[in-house]
């Protein structure tokens, strides 16, 4: 994996800022291994988010740090949780289901249907496009879309990253799904806009170059906008 620097982080930042999450995601994985570069979006997603879980813990740590809102009584709440923990393992990329072989779903294939408003034409069309053979009309109700559901999530459990909560409040007890791609691209947002503003500031009073600022450590840049501020 390759560790990304202050001039990586505001590339990736500036080359995804108005993409959909899902890119956004692709861009970050193909930041850190570019040898994967252009084979990203056909990667299974617990492979997406095992990757992105990776550059994470290399990046900002391991500690993933964050705010829900109770379901029962919305109170917020901090939580955390080991990113090591999602770096790890391997996983097969496909299934096999009443005789049925259907490779795991893709960055690429969640694109195609995630403008789909009707939740289950989406996963149709999702089943559709992963299926290896083709299917009798009648794999398509919905009692076994979800049975090729349950074995996709079985197998690949990553691909959605469920999170069980108990309230502190009020105790409900709950879960919520954590958008790893989202998660980690509010941290490479903030992160670019921090070193611009810096960029902005040291440059404006010392004179120095974008290259002269970014090489400085974070410590060195810090105590140089202390100064400015006082």
């Amino acid at each position: 994996m390759r560790i990304l620097h202050n001039s990586d982080f505001l590339a990736l930042w500036e080359a995804g800022r108005l993409l959909h999450p899902l890119d956004q995601g692709i861009l970050a994985v193909q930041a850190a291994f570019p040898e994967h570069d252009g084979r990203v979006a056909d990667w299974p997603i617990g492979r997406r988010n095992r990757a992105l879980a990776e550059l994470r813990c290399a990046v900002f740590g391991a500690a993933l740090r964050g705010w829900i809102a109770c379901r029962q009584c919305s109170e917020q709440f901090e939580f955390e949780i080991d990113g090591r923990s999602l770096a790890g393992g391997t996983a097969a990329e496909r299934v096999l289901v009443q005789g049925h072989a259907f490779r795991l779903p893709t960055s690429r294939d969640l694109a195609a249907v995630v403008h789909e408003p009707d939740e289950t034409v989406a996963a149709r069309r999702l089943l559709q496009q992963c299926a290896e053979d083709e299917l009798p009309e009648s794999a398509w109700n919905e009692k076994q879309i979800e049975i090729v559901g349950e074995s996709m999530a079985a197998t690949d459990p990553l691909a959605e990253i469920r999170l069980s909560f108990d309230c502190p409040s009020c105790g409900a007890h709950f879960e919520e799904s954590l958008d790893l791609p989202s998660f980690i691209w509010e941290e490479v947002e903030a992160r670019g806009k921090q070193l611009l503003m810096q960029v902005h500031t040291l440059a404006s009073t010392y004179g120095w170059s974008q290259a002269e600022i970014l090489s400085l450590s974070p410590g060195r840049r810090d105590f140089y906008m202390e100064m400015v501020r006082a």
